[in-house]
């Protein structure tokens, strides 16, 4: 069933029983942090059911990012994605759990509790918009998500689930109204039951706002308009199917799937790109995001907006600001402070900050070299099979990191990314990685498209 079906008209949304189904299975499932079913409009999208990550400001609706400290802040606008959703006639209902500001793999930082994976309710659904990608697995009509990627936030969330999940080139969707976690990684993007929703998502969403300087201006195309890709050549890092860890299933259905691009003709062939190697890009992303993210979470302090208590029980405001900022962080937002704080201290910014972001241009070079041969690269979107939540909870912060080996290069590089369902490990949903040079989103679309056709 795809949304194409409803906006042609050929099919219509039955929003009543829609909402009833959304609460029945949050009840079981918890990937909704707030359900709202708000008036929808006219336009393309009209009666489209459409929810946001709960990073992204909603009028009137609370939006906490997943932490404590912003359990009560409701924003008075909303975030231009959310607007331009509105005005496309589609119908708003609520927000999807996350980990909190982003940070982590699985969903399991999430102050409000973590959600449980639509297909195995002991597993996780993913991170950090986790949320995100179950209220699209969960849902029996096709629906729109909003979600959030700063290091494969979107990827993991759709390979978990089963779901396509589009990451955008960074400056092709608007950042305002967005809870930063890093600015120059974070990039807002589309979670759906097929890749024409997707497309169709990231149709809507996409183009230059004056409100962020990041976007670019230039004229957004009608992604929808898929076609099937022919003569395509095809790259496959040889870093990321020699991947340590990387589970035998996934392995298989990967192999599977280029093996099915064969078979229409495409070439395919494996190409070297050592500044993949997770011992290079994971921690040249952590270095950068961390020391941005330290920065943007310093007005977090109880001040303005979110959690706070009473100035005049304490001796000064560092107290104050310490208090509030304790009681509200969990348990890895306080380790990113810590760390991307250090790592911007004079004396300490040479030696990992300013390396890091040197590793990152390199990462683009080395990039754009493939992308002068290669039409797109494919990989796992995933290493594994989504995890049970005890044994993602008793992961060690370095293993869980390690799990975005495959997805942090093209993050660093601002890359434009889809992740395609392409069958199942143990009874669990496996990803492809489509991967594009920059604002070529109708190319991985296309390809996707063209895999999903197969």
């Amino acid at each position: 069933m795809s949304l194409k079906d409803y906006v042609e008209g050929s099919k219509k949304f039955d929003n009543i029983q829609f909402f009833k189904q959304l609460k029945q299975k949050n009840a079981t499932l918890n990937f909704m942090r707030e359900i709202e079913q708000q008036e929808g409009g006219t336009g393309e999208l009209e009666n489209v059911p459409f929810v946001v990550k709960d990073a992204i400001c909603t009028e009137g609706v609370t939006t906490s990012a997943g932490s404590q400290i912003l359990k009560d802040y409701e924003p008075v606008f909303d975030a231009t994605v959310v607007k331009r959703l509105k005005e496309a006639g589609a119908q708003f209902y609520g927000k999807t759990a996350q980990d909190e500001f982003g940070f982590g793999t699985f969903s399991t930082n999430n102050a409000f509790g973590t959600p449980k994976n639509p297909h195995d309710n002991e597993r996780v659904v993913g991170g950090s918009s986790g949320g995100a990608g179950a209220a699209v697995a969960t849902a029996e009509q096709p629906i729109i998500s909003i979600g959030e990627s700063t290091g494969g936030s979107i990827t993991n969330p759709a390979a978990y689930n089963g779901v396509v999940g589009i990451t955008p080139t960074y400056g092709r969707v608007s950042r305002y109204g967005l809870v930063d976690y890093a600015n120059s990684l974070d990039k807002i993007g589309v979670l759906s039951k097929d890749v024409y929703g997707a497309a169709k998502g990231l149709e809507v969403i996409a183009g230059h706002d004056e409100n962020d300087q990041t976007t670019v201006n230039c004229e957004v195309p009608k992604f929808s308009d898929l076609e099937e890709k022919q003569d395509l050549k095809i790259a496959v890092p040889k870093q990321y199917v020699e991947l340590e860890g990387l589970q035998e299933g996934v392995k298989e259905n990967f192999e599977s799937s280029i093996k099915k691009f064969e078979e229409m003709g495409a070439e395919v062939e494996e190409v070297d790109m050592p500044l993949l190697h997770k011992d290079v890009a994971v921690p040249a992303y952590y270095v950068l995001a961390m020391s941005e993210a330290s920065t943007n979470l310093a007005k977090m302090s109880g001040m303005r907006y979110g959690h706070e208590a009473d100035p005049e029980k304490f001796d000064d405001y560092d107290e104050y600001f310490s208090e509030i900022r304790s009681e509200g962080f969990g348990e890895e937002a306080k380790r990113r402070i810590l760390l991307g704080t250090y790592t911007r201290m004079a004396g300490y910014r040479d030696d990992y900050y300013i390396k890091a972001a040197k590793v990152r241009q390199k990462i683009i070079d080395q990039f754009k070299e493939v992308f002068e041969e290669y039409d797109v690269i494919a990989s796992p979107s995933m290493p594994n099979i989504a995890p049970r939540i005890e044994d993602a909870e008793e992961m060690a912060p370095a293993e869980v990191y390690a799990m975005d080996t495959l997805t942090v290069g093209p993050n660093l590089a601002g890359l434009p990314m889809i992740s395609v369902p392409n069958g199942k490990s143990q009874g669990m949903p496996t990803g492809l990685h489509i991967v594009g040079n920059h604002f070529e989103e109708e190319e991985i679309l296309d390809v996707a498209q063209t895999y999903q056709n197969l």
